[in-house]
């Protein structure tokens, strides 16, 4: 029986030009990154990297689409995900969420986030 491990890189942190505005492409905002992803281990004795989540790898995905300005945020959250799970196909569950701060729509110390969730069909036998 395998264990579930959970690797998770919190709070990234970019300045990204997504937004519906003109305003938004042009000046630009900040924009913090969580990832969650879920897998399962059957021996911790013999884990290497190409078994396991390379945070370093993961970064590289989400700066790649943070640096590929969208309208929305939802195909970015969309674009990072895919290009996970094609990555690490032997992933359960991956998270993606983004979290714009100050969206311009007048709110004071606002934050706007999309988070979106996907899990394998595959059933865990715990």
């Amino acid at each position: 029986m395998g264990v579930l491990q959970h690797i998770n890189l919190k709070d990234l942190r970019f300045y990204s030009y997504h937004g519906v505005y003109p305003e938004e492409q042009i000046l630009g905002n900040e924009y913090f990154v969580t990832i969650l992803t879920t897998f399962e281990i059957e021996d911790y004795d013999t884990l290497e990297l190409k078994n396991t989540v390379n945070y370093e790898e993961v970064y590289a995905i989400v700066k790649h689409h943070m640096d590929f300005p969208q309208q929305l945020l939802e195909p970015v959250a969309f674009h990072i995900m895919e290009s996970i799970r094609n990555v690490y196909p032997f992933l359960k569950e991956i998270q993606v969420n983004i979290r714009k701060n100050n969206p311009p729509f007048g709110g004071d110390i606002a934050k706007a986030e999309v988070n979106i969730h996907w899990t394998s069909e595959e059933k865990n036998e715990f």
